[in-house]
């Protein structure tokens, strides 16, 4: 990929730096030539980001021409957030700590060049914060009351760095591209590069290492360049166009932010945000549901005042939820009303709304895998032994699963399909494991999750690595499809 460091002034950039080469920030913006060019990467030196700036249109003009702005929009803005750099500075307390802790005085400010900084000992904050937001030339406040706490981080000028300080400059930016063109040259056959995110460390992930395996052979396959990412690499999205999410998703979480700025500079991502957001809450799905005629069990949203109606309405034995619930975590069967109040305050003190459903009884869930609308694959998860839900927490701590038994497509029952497929409808067209229970002849949804469980031996036990291609190719599509439209 080619490397352009556009600046207000050539003499800004008074650096001769291999695989770069300095562009008059006029010049970008106005010369039509920069339109058809592809396979850019910009860093955007200009003076200033502000809103309607110089900096601001070339970062704007790369994203539209789709070169690889450097930074990128929404990290500028990012920088301007008080809640992100609130959230940085959580995650990053200890290392801040670390770094900091022998600094005299009450303030300091931490110079970040291509993710370096002068001093060894602060570059592995450097290197963290430039992973949080990624920008060439920026520099960090931190301010000191008890603990020291990052209170802002912004971009600065190339005529703001110190004269003694530019030759480290240029020996950062050198080697920021010499990395990129050792990745480029390993991947250089294939078509688009896709990032599947993941945590190694997650007790209950939706895929297993032999899950990913086979997710990244089928990528690679159809065509794509693959890299495993981690909650670390958010600043890399750009470097992308396709990310797959397969790390267990939450609004207020790292999940959350990656497929939103994945969306919102036309990275292909599964699953979206909305996704996330609507099958995340039980809330909004029992109101989704029910608006789009799909079968559920009779369910009530509760909130302090309506607690004692729910044996009434739902009757016992009923279940009580967390909105946020996943795994069967989170999710309570109650047998008396006594049991009913206890849950509901429980729950209640943490969240100002609950839902309660009728308890409906099966020896297993149907699990149907939507992908874009058609079913993918279909399940039995059989209960947990001795327990009324498919995973059972013992009294150690140990995870203890019902078995997974795969269904030809053909064999499901075809109401259960007609209710999976309109409830996977109602919330998009991303990748979904929809959850239904058949008694005789009646069939309920109990949930729609995104970032379904895809483990090897189980879900894929009938399709094998057919089943990871099709979810591959849907992405490589999506993808081809959205850079057609940007010709």
């Amino acid at each position: 990929m080619r490397t352009i460091a556009v600046v207000h002034d050539l003499l800004e950039w008074p650096f001769q730096v291999p695989g770069v080469e300095a562009v008059p920030a006029r010049d970008y913006l106005t010369d039509p030539r920069w339109i058809a060019e592809r396979g850019i990467r910009v860093f955007n030196l200009c003076r200033s980001y502000a809103y309607q700036s110089e900096g601001y249109y070339v970062s704007l003009l790369a994203s539209a021409r789709m070169h690889r702005p450097f930074p990128d929009l929404l990290t500028i803005l990012d920088m301007k957030s008080r809640h992100r750099v609130r959230t940085v500075d959580e995650e990053l307390d200890a290392l801040i700590q670390k770094s900091l802790g022998e600094i005299q005085g009450d303030t300091f400010d931490l110079s970040i060049y291509f993710g370096q900084n002068l001093a060894q000992r602060h570059s592995r904050l450097a290197q963290r914060l430039f992973l949080q937001f990624p920008v060439p030339l920026q520099r960090a406040h931190f301010t000191r009351n008890e603990r020291w706490r990052m209170t802002s981080i912004a971009p600065i000028a190339m005529r703001d760095v110190p004269i003694a300080h530019r030759n480290f400059v240029a020996e950062a930016a050198s080697h920021q591209v010499g990395s990129r063109r050792r990745r480029s040259r390993q991947h250089s056959v294939a078509s688009y590069d896709l990032g599947i995110l993941y945590n190694p460390d997650e007790e209950l992930a939706p895929s297993d290492s032999k899950a990913l395996a086979r997710f990244r052979r089928a990528a690679r396959h159809v065509g794509f360049d693959v890299q495993m990412i981690q909650k670390g690499d958010y600043s890399r999205v750009a470097e992308f166009d396709a990310i797959f999410i397969r790390e267990t998703t939450a609004v207020d979480h790292h999940t959350f932010r990656f497929a939103q700025r994945a969306e919102a500079i036309g990275v292909v991502v599964i699953d979206d945000a909305t996704s996330i957001l609507r099958s995340t809450n039980k809330v909004y799905q029992a109101e989704s549901l029910s608006k789009h005629n799909v079968s559920i069990p009779r369910t009530m949203i509760v909130g302090d005042a309506d607690v004692s109606a729910i044996t009434t309405t739902i009757g016992l034995p009923c279940v009580l939820k967390y909105p946020d619930s996943a795994f069967s975590q989170g999710v309570f069967k109650c047998s008396t009303e006594e049991e009913v109040l206890a849950q509901a305050k429980g729950i209640l003190a943490k969240s100002d709304l609950l839902v309660a459903q009728e308890y409906l009884p099966t020896g297993f869930d149907w699990r149907i895998g939507v992908f874009a609308g058609e079913a993918l694959y279909a399940a039995r998860y059989l209960m947990a032994q001795g327990h009324w839900q498919i995973v059972k927490r013992t009294k150690t701590g140990k995870l203890r699963h019902g078995k997974v038994e795969s269904v030809p497509l053909e064999d499901v029952p075809s109401a259960v399909m007609k209710q999976a497929l309109r409830a996977a409808a109602a919330f998009g067209d991303g990748l979904y494991g929809v959850d239904v229970k058949a008694i005789g002849k009646k069939v309920y949804v109990t949930e729609v999750n995104d970032n379904p469980n895809i483990d090897a031996g189980y879900e894929d036990a009938l399709l094998g690595d057919e089943l990871y291609r099709r979810i591959m190719q849907g992405m490589f599509d999506r993808v081809r499809a959205g850079k057609e439209r940007g010709r």
